[in-house]
């Protein structure tokens, strides 16, 4: 046990330093406690992986406001895209297995954020949402190890057109809809981890 403690504090002292040295460490402090774990366990790749999830919200933000998906960002094309595209950059520079570790360390912070009403891009955090994540996460790892150049742009918006992602269903107004089509009230699913929320093909 005694061993265990002095690890954790050693991997916890080296992260500081790491992140501190670049004026990284105030963005560490804001992590969640899972993403926090990651980094201590992988103290060697976390800068990168800092810079490359920093680059994939740059990128989806320019593929938001050209138009190239539809949607402003959350349970839509654009957020298939950001999930897929931060995890093909992080399989493609620091292995498939980190990347996949980490986004399921990121699904576990917004799990504790939903329990504190946390939000996340302006909404609290659901199961179905956090399903949608880990699936074109695993999309974006796959699209990662196939590609032997950096430069996954392109591709990752040809997956989410051609419906190899996940979305939320919703009608042109913006409404939830269940699986069978019907609008979701706010009422019914505010503040439910769970609820009736449907996950579609990409290009739907």
């Amino acid at each position: 046990m005694r061993f265990k403690v002095v690890f954790f504090i050693l991997l916890f002292s080296f992260s500081s330093l790491l992140f501190s040295q670049d004026s990284k460490w105030k963005k560490f402090k804001t992590l969640s406690a899972p993403e926090k774990c990651w980094v201590m366990w992988h103290p060697f790749v976390a800068k990168k992986a800092l810079k490359i999830t920093e680059e994939a919200r740059s990128v989806t933000k320019s593929v938001k406001q050209e138009k190239l998906l539809k949607g402003l960002g959350n349970g839509n094309q654009v957020d298939a895209f950001r999930h897929a595209f931060w995890m093909a950059n992080l399989t493609f520079e620091i292995g498939w297995r980190r990347a996949k570790s980490l986004g399921k360390s990121h699904e576990k912070g917004n799990y504790k954020d939903y329990k504190k009403r946390k939000l996340e891009d302006g909404v609290i955090p659901d199961k179905i949402s956090s399903d949608m994540d880990l699936f074109n996460n695993d999309v974006g790892i796959e699209i990662g190890k196939q590609n032997s150049v950096l430069d996954f742009k392109k591709d990752v918006i040809n997956a989410v057109k051609e419906g190899r992602c996940k979305i939320v269903k919703k009608d042109e107004k913006d409404n939830f809809l269940d699986c069978e089509g019907n609008v979701i009230s706010l009422e019914e699913i505010k503040g439910k981890w769970e609820n009736n929320k449907c996950l579609v093909n990409s290009n739907q």
